[in-house]
């Protein structure tokens, strides 16, 4: 059971660089934290375990049920989806049914559940991120799995923060649209990249605290675009 903290998140993807970096940090200032992915975070507070399958009413059922199990009657403030990853590939690849099947499970499963969990357990008032990406704003014709599955999490975003999306009233939802996040694995598969145009865990863990705390929220169903240029980064509403 979540301990009745003042205040409470869940980050889905809990365990990945984006999500530990949410976890570290809103822990360390004092927000009773929980993580959901397919392994634990000894950092969070509470963890529950993605079982993984080929079934998203299966995997979502799983889910959900642990999370409720998890928080009985309790309600949190946030609930942040960094969950995601990245595959290439045009229309002519032989890997294009797998990668894009993987694109749709980290993306479109992870974000449709956090919408669910949202709308039985956040507070009114409360925010719920997704994550998409500044690239599937456009064409994608080298990564078409990972264009669709983005893409996908926009329109989702927007459809939540429309009239009867079934979100608690007065909750905010946010897709935060990165270009390349300055992750530890970006850095081992991208090494002679310009690291200075990457956007740094910690800015993006300070600003996710900051709307969760009701500060300088974007209005509901924006899409925010993180752009860093020479180690300074940006936020611009994609429409």
């Amino acid at each position: 059971m979540a301990a009745a903290a003042a205040n409470r998140v869940i980050v889905y993807g809990g365990r990945g660089a984006l999500g530990s970096a949410c976890v570290q940090h809103f822990k360390s200032n004092g927000w009773w934290v929980a993580s959901i992915d397919i392994v634990a975070n000894p950092e969070a507070h509470a963890n529950v375990l993605v079982k993984l399958c080929e079934s998203f009413p299966e995997q979502a059922g799983q889910v959900t049920g642990d999370v409720g199990q998890l928080l009985g009657d309790l309600k949190v403030d946030a609930i942040l989806c960094v969950a995601g990853g990245w595959a290439g590939g045009n229309c002519s690849s032989t890997e294009v049914y797998k990668s894009s099947d993987l694109m749709w499970k980290q993306s479109v499963w992870t974000s449709t559940i956090s919408s669910h969990l949202a709308a039985l357990h956040l507070k009114p008032g409360g925010l719920l991120t997704l994550t998409g990406a500044k690239a599937c704003l456009g064409a994608t014709p080298g990564m078409v799995g990972y264009g669709m599955a983005k893409a996908a999490v926009h329109q989702l975003c927007q459809s939540l923060a429309a009239v009867d999306s079934g979100l608690p009233s007065g909750a905010t939802v946010v897709a935060i649209l990165p270009v390349t996040l300055d992750t530890p694995m970006n850095r081992k598969f991208m090494p002679d990249a310009d690291f200075g145009s990457w956007t740094p865990l910690d800015y993006v863990t300070e600003m996710l605290i900051g709307w969760a705390s009701g500060a300088g929220r974007p209005p509901s169903g924006s899409l925010l675009q993180l752009v860093t240029t020479a180690g300074r980064t940006e936020t611009s509403p994609a429409h």
